[in-house]
């Protein structure tokens, strides 16, 4: 898991250059799980972990509470997640998670942005078998007993955990997630970031050139406004 830390830091610092798309789907998620789960984080731990990773990008606390305040204004449309499949250049495959209130526009828009950048959309389900769903949960170790956080996190659903230096990551099934990071909680460790993303379960290696084009399509893909993730199976 070596090469999946330098990637995750990497690819951290470049969306720190992207803060005026990043905002917005943070604040859309924490919008979600408020008016899903309640305003108050403490008994809302959806809302709590949207919080959290709206936090590890920097984002104002005033733009947490006003996405927050927003859940419970009538101007709030009934947000849909919807999750589209395409394949991209090269073979390269993707996973395109959305939150929209409009979903005609949000599938126009990203099968336009598919088709003008080499790929197209699959049928929902064709490539589902591709990608592994996992609770995937960064943390920061401290001072922490570090055997006896693997032990609590192995009871909770733990598959896999890997420290270097400041930083640490914890991968587990998706239906682990809330145990996990309970644990976190309980045991009182600093998470930086926690979210559930698909994982292909056959990463390819791709050229410098070919990783151009699909990168191309990847920012495409996030630059829309209903996109809140997107994966691929580039083995980074």
């Amino acid at each position: 898991m070596g090469r999946a830390f330098e990637y995750r830091k990497s690819a951290k610092e470049a969306r720190w250059g992207k803060m005026s798309r990043i905002f917005p789907k943070l604040a859309k998620s924490i919008t979600m799980a408020a008016k899903e789960g309640g305003p108050d984080p403490d008994s809302n731990s959806k809302l709590r972990t949207a919080i959290l990773n709206a936090k590890a990008e920097n984002m104002p606390k005033d733009n947490i509470e006003k996405a927050i305040k927003r859940a419970a204004g009538k101007d709030v449309g009934e947000i849909s997640e919807i999750c589209y499949e395409g394949k991209g250049p090269h073979g390269s495959l993707f996973f395109v998670e959305c939150a929209t209130e409009n979903t005609n526009r949000s599938v126009t828009n990203v099968r336009t942005i598919f088709n003008k950048n080499g790929g197209e959309m699959v049928n929902s389900g064709s490539l589902e078998f591709m990608f592994d769903r996992k609770s995937v949960i960064e943390f920061t170790p401290g001072e922490s007993n570090l055997e006896e956080l693997e032990l609590e996190l192995m009871d909770a659903g733990l598959e896999e955990m890997e420290v270097e230096g400041d930083m640490g990551l914890v991968y587990g099934e998706f239906t682990s997630f809330g145990k996990l990071t309970e644990v976190f909680e309980r045991m009182e460790v600093e998470v930086t970031k926690a979210s559930v993303e698909r994982i292909s379960n056959n990463p390819q290696q791709f050229t410098e050139e070919q990783l151009a084009e699909i990168d191309v399509l990847v920012d495409k893909l996030e630059d829309d406004e209903d996109v809140q993730a997107v994966f691929t199976n580039v083995d980074r």
